[in-house]
């Protein structure tokens, strides 16, 4: 079969400032970067996309590009490989992993609509709708703005858990805690350290976090620390569970977190992991160990496929990355009783970017 022609494949970069400044507990930020993929072929236009460095752009438009071209557009486990080699002595952690995740994302979003289906037909759904988490709480928030998020994803948007980051001061952390869960009354509150904290901080602290009722203790060390998580983890209070894995680029990255006893809950990240490909590749790692897949951050992004995925529990409701998506995207979900669902009636991931909003954005 000759290859499909692909008449457009572009990338750019957007950098959007966010509502007020934000940090966790071990970088600070005013703004986010969106990369973004189309791919015209078929008379069809496939988008993807990843939260990454504007260096991804240029890239995808000098690499990658040229192995998408050289291959029919439906034979995307081939082009995923290519693209990999690729970048073998580029590098393939990084800026390289998020740029094959958006290229891999558009191919997926270009297949589903050559063939008229949403993308959560294609794969495959196991579910309708997917619930989620409320994530914020920045560690340079004051309690007032702190507690008004948090509560607010509780009580306006039905959210049955909300994530909160720690780590910046960890001697302010256990009343921020406190504060958190008489904000948001029984829901169920997880905590995000960005692994700041070393291995006595952070047992230290997850006995104080349990009187709190915390429920998930997020890379509360470097997730390249695999022996101390799974050490960590083995002597964390019951009913805690330690999650990682936003880091993992490849498949093996997730192997070796779960070979490792490190994590009780798999986070993967398309926008880093491989794109649709990457996640997919993931949820069937999950599967194989029986470990639980949340999705991380981009949550309009994750949608099908997490409606496709056999382990997953739950997406980020990311604060940074669903008010951008709502901004510029065209077909972006709204939360509604605490989930969200793709709709069926759009083909594809069901999202289209709004070229003139996001023009004001873009990063020459």
């Amino acid at each position: 079969m000759k290859p499909s022609p692909v008449t457009r494949l572009e990338a750019r970069a957007f950098k959007i400032p966010t509502d007020g400044p934000e940090s966790d507990g071990t970088i600070a930020w005013d703004a986010t970067t969106l990369v973004v993929v189309e791919i015209d072929a078929l008379g069809k236009t496939g988008m993807g996309y990843t939260y990454a460095h504007a260096s991804a752009r240029s890239l995808i438009a000098s690499v990658l590009a040229d192995e998408v071209r050289r291959h029919d557009i439906f034979d995307i486990g081939r082009i995923g490989l290519a693209m990999q080699r690729a970048v073998r002595n580029i590098g393939r952690p990084g800026i390289a992993a998020c740029a094959i995740s958006a290229v891999d994302g558009a191919l997926w979003d270009l297949k589903a609509k050559a063939l008229d289906l949403p993308l959560a037909t294609l794969l495959g759904k196991q579910r309708d709708r997917v619930h989620v988490y409320g994530s914020g709480g920045f560690t340079n928030y004051d309690l007032a703005r702190l507690t008004q998020q948090l509560g607010g994803w509780v009580e306006e948007d039905g959210c049955a858990w909300v994530k909160m980051k720690v780590g910046t001061s960890p001697r302010d952390d256990p009343a921020r805690v406190e504060a958190a869960r008489q904000a948001i009354g029984e829901a169920g509150l997880f905590v995000d350290a960005n692994g700041a904290y070393d291995a006595t901080q952070a047992g230290r602290l997850a006995a104080s976090f349990a009187r709190q009722g915390v429920e998930w203790f997020e890379e509360p060390l470097s997730s390249d620390d695999r022996r101390g998580l799974a050490a960590l983890r083995a002597r964390l209070p019951d009913g805690m569970a330690l999650a990682a894995g936003e880091y993992a680029w490849t498949a093996d990255d997730n192997r070796a977190l779960l070979e490792a006893h490190a994590v009780d809950v798999l986070q993967a990240d398309a926008t880093r992991c491989g794109g649709i490909s990457g996640f997919l590749a993931a949820d069937a790692l999950c599967d194989a160990w029986h470990t639980p897949l949340s999705a991380h951050c981009a949550p309009a992004l994750h949608l099908h496929a997490a409606c496709a995925a056999r382990r997953l529990l739950h997406i980020e409701w990311f604060h940074d990355h669903a008010r951008i998506e709502a901004m510029l995207f065209d077909g972006a979900p709204q939360v509604k009783d605490g989930a969200i669902a793709p709709d069926l009636s759009r083909p594809g991931c069901g999202l289209a970017l709004r070229h003139a909003d996001a023009k004001r954005y873009e990063v020459s």
